[in-house]
């Protein structure tokens, strides 16, 4: 048996120490020269300040970070004149920021030295990325322990939609995440999802579809020709008619991991999930997100061998829509090792 670590640190404990946003401001300042006069502000600002964007610079101007001659500047087109004085505060940028600590409410539900595993909130975005630069998975987990700090995306080795819930597995040293990073590629992490999809499904259906990015969006994945390999096994655990439209309560278990696989497989066989907006599912029984939840995770332990089993209830919202469904409550049979 796997000894567990304590759980994750409360108020008040130790933390690891961190560089601040506070520390990483700086100031700059000239004059402007001849050349520079008439010139646009924000043009002029890209020469004093080149490592940083001319949409980064136009938003300091915004924020009230620059100015001409002791005045906070007008705006970036501004034109300027030979002989004043700028001073421009470089406040850091979204990306620079992506990588630091934030203690956030991480559920755990298995810890030890290696790695530890943790049921996802709904709305929680994995890895930073534009529009969403703080407040990640991986922000958290610097925050929770040191090491992550040394570790490739801090340990990540998989990862949730930012609004499907459920399980994960993360490691806590190399050793861990280069072992569970070829485990993943062998398929010897074996993830199980509960899931409500519109229609009427078969009792069984097995989806066996390549999956690569949408040539017309490309916020989204579809089945094509060329595409990565992808299979679904699906199985349904109850049918049900409410208010005139059909839904069924589905058992999904991955075979690979694509992005978007659940619920691009089943939009393409005419079933996309309850409130998957971005695949075509209205928004029903009380849902305002997709209704996918990483239910089971079961894998060998890669340091010690020990066999590993984790389920995880769906969150409130999932359990509220499967009850106004009037749905039995969810039970996973066994359907991989």
């Amino acid at each position: 048996m796997v000894e567990a670590l304590p759980a994750p640190l409360g108020e008040g404990a130790d933390e690891p120490e961190f560089e601040s946003a506070e520390e990483t401001i700086e100031e700059r300042s000239a004059a402007v020269p001849a050349e520079g006069h008439g010139q646009r502000l924000d043009r002029w600002l890209v020469g004093l300040a080149p490592e940083f964007s001319r949409n980064h610079l136009q938003g300091l101007i915004e924020r009230g970070c620059v100015w001409v001659n002791g005045q906070p500047a007008r705006s970036a087109s501004q034109r300027l004149q030979a002989g004043q004085l700028l001073r421009v505060q470089l406040q850091p940028t979204a990306e620079s920021q992506a990588f630091r600590a934030e203690a956030l409410p991480l559920q755990i539900v298995f810890e030890d030295a290696h790695l530890l595993v943790l049921d996802k909130a709904a709305g929680m975005v994995v890895h930073p990325a534009a529009g969403n630069w703080s407040g990640t998975l991986m922000n958290g987990l610097l925050a929770h322990h040191a090491g992550a700090a040394a570790l490739p995306r801090a340990g990540i080795v998989h990862r949730l939609d930012k609004d499907t819930s459920g399980l994960m597995v993360v490691g806590k040293t190399l050793e861990a995440v280069t072992a569970l990073s070829r485990m993943i590629a062998a398929r010897e992490v074996h993830r199980e999802y509960l899931a409500l999809a519109q229609g009427h499904v078969a009792d069984e259906l097995f989806i066996d579809a390549p999956l690569r990015r949408d040539p017309v969006s490309r916020v989204k994945m579809a089945v094509l020709a060329g595409g990565k390999p992808a299979r679904t096994d699906v199985y349904c655990l109850g049918r049900v008619d409410v208010q005139g439209r059909r839904y069924s309560a589905l058992h999904c278990v991955l075979h690979s991991g694509r992005t978007h696989q659940i619920r691009v497989h089943l939009a393409s066989r005419g079933h996309p999930l309850v409130a998957d907006g971005l695949y075509g599912g209205a928004s029903a029984l009380g849902l305002q997100r997709q209704a996918l939840h990483a239910a089971r995770l079961s894998l060998r332990h890669p340091i010690t061998g020990a066999d590993l089993r984790f389920d995880a209830r769906p969150p409130q919202d999932l359990s509220d829509a499967w009850v106004a469904a009037g749905l039995p409550p969810p039970v996973l049979e066994e359907r991989c090792g």
